[in-house]
């Protein structure tokens, strides 16, 4: 099977963790970012569309044809934000893409990066959780809500946030003590890529779930 990918939020750490192991990967032979700005990447499998509205994908859909994979790892943190400007976008702005999408490529394979902790009361999980379960109603091929705890960053990418580095030293303890909150950026991006080739019986891949799927061949 021939991956055709759909990649959002690139200039992000998730999404170029992600991009990276497409790139890479020798399955995946087109990619798509979609981006408000260029992401710096250049690469013979890579093409790039700018557009600055997402909650209006309709100026582009006539571009976003005959894909069957879509890594959707937009995203903001919900620190300082207020419950209504949190769901714009997160849940509306996620759907109107999501719906396009799915009109456009009924063979899609859709994965969205959602969040551990996603069961919880807290406003952003509550946000989190109605995203992924109207996501899991559209007419996907198969959709799947991925939900990663600490993402330990691959070497030589730019986006990982500063404050990464005060923790990432740590990761060899929690790896070998706490596997179960713990993966790295690459195994994400890695699960991403086997899911779509593979599938898997549950929706809703945990952290165990994306260390399993990163490593099915």
């Amino acid at each position: 099977m021939d991956i055709k990918a759909i990649i959002t939020g690139s200039t992000g750490m998730v999404g170029e963790g992600v991009l990276h192991e497409c790139l890479q990967h020798p399955d995946v032979k087109e990619v798509l970012v979609i981006n408000r700005r260029p992401c710096g990447v250049s690469h013979p499998k890579l093409k790039e569309i700018i557009h600055t509205n997402f909650y209006d994908m309709l100026p582009i859909a006539a571009q976003l044809h005959d894909y069957n994979a879509c890594y959707f790892c937009l995203g903001v943190s919900s620190i300082g934000m207020k419950e209504a400007a949190y769901r714009r976008v997160t849940y509306d702005l996620t759907m109107e893409v999501a719906k396009t999408l799915a009109t456009m490529n009924p063979d899609m394979t859709f994965c969205y990066v959602s969040g551990a902790g996603t069961d919880g009361r807290s406003m952003w999980a509550k946000v989190k959780k109605r995203t992924e379960q109207d996501l899991l109603r559209l007419p996907f091929k198969a959709a799947y809500m991925f939900r990663p705890g600490y993402m330990h960053p691959t070497p030589g990418l730019q986006r990982a946030p500063k404050a990464i580095k005060y923790i990432s030293w740590m990761y060899p303890f929690f790896r070998r003590f706490l596997p179960q909150m713990v993966t790295t950026l690459a195994e994400v991006g890695q699960a991403m890529i086997n899911v779509t080739l593979h599938g898997y019986p549950k929706k809703v891949i945990e952290i165990k779930d994306i260390v399993v799927l990163a490593h099915t061949r």
